[in-house]
C-alpha cells in the first residue's frame, strides 16, 4: 500500500535557488473549494423541514472549511430547552436527510464534511420573539439597560415593569446568574425544618 503525503514520497518541483515551486502538486488533497453561501443554502433547504418536523427550531447553520474537510454546525432549540437525547435524535435525522439528498444525486456539500449539532449557548443574542419568550425570568441586558424579563408576548416584552415593543429592542444578552437569593436553599434552614 502506498502512503501519500510522506516526506520524500513525491519529489515535487524545485525552483532555481532551492525553494519549492508553489505550483507543484500538494502531497495531500485539500477540501474542494466550494461557494460556502450556496452550499449553506442547499443545506438549509434539506435540513430545515427535518428539524421543523421533529418539533424544533433551526436557530443557525454554519459551514466552514477545516483542513481537508468542511464542518457543518447546526444549532437547534425548542421551548423548554433541548436535551442531549434531543440533540442526538435531531443529529441522526439531519444526517439521514443529507445522505438521502446525496444519494438522489443532489450534491449538498462537495467532499467530506463533519456534522456537529448542538443548542445555542447563553451568549446567543436574543433577537426573535421566541428567544425572549424562552428567557422569561432571566436577567438580560438590552439597549444599554439591565433588567429581568418578566413577560413576553407576540408584541414585546416586559423588562422589570417597563413594556418594550420588539421593534424598539436591540439584540439582548442573557446575564449569567449563579443563583438568585430567593431560590437559594440554606442547610441551616433545612435542618431547622426537619426537627
Amino acid at each position: 500500500m502506498t502512503q501519500r503525503g510522506r516526506a520524500g514520497s513525491r519529489p515535487g518541483h524545485r525552483r532555481p535557488g532551492g525553494g519549492r515551486d508553489r505550483d507543484a502538486a500538494p502531497d495531500r488533497p485539500a477540501a474542494p473549494r466550494i461557494d460556502l453561501a450556496a452550499a449553506k443554502a442547499r443545506v438549509l433547504a434539506v435540513i430545515e423541514p427535518v428539524v421543523t418536523a421533529a418539533g424544533y427550531d433551526l436557530e443557525d447553520i454554519g459551514l466552514s472549511r477545516a483542513g481537508r474537510r468542511h464542518v457543518l454546525r447546526v444549532l437547534v432549540d425548542a421551548d423548554g430547552g433541548i436535551s442531549l437525547d434531543d440533540v442526538a435524535l435531531v443529529s441522526r435525522a439531519i444526517s439521514t436527510a443529507l445522505d438521502a439528498a446525496e444519494e438522489s444525486g443532489d450534491e449538498v456539500i462537495a467532499g467530506e464534511y463533519q456534522l456537529e449539532v448542538g443548542s445555542p449557548g447563553v451568549d446567543r443574542p436574543l433577537t426573535l420573539p421566541r428567544h425572549w419568550r424562552r428567557n422569561v425570568g432571566r436577567l438580560v441586558t438590552v439597549n444599554g439597560q439591565t433588567g429581568r424579563v418578566t413577560a413576553a408576548d407576540e408584541t414585546g416584552i416586559t423588562l422589570d415593569s417597563v413594556v418594550v415593543a420588539y421593534a424598539d429592542l436591540g439584540p439582548g444578552r442573557v446575564q449569567i446568574e449563579f443563583k438568585r437569593m430567593e431560590e437559594a436553599e440554606f442547610e441551616d434552614e433545612d435542618e431547622e425544618g426537619e426537627e
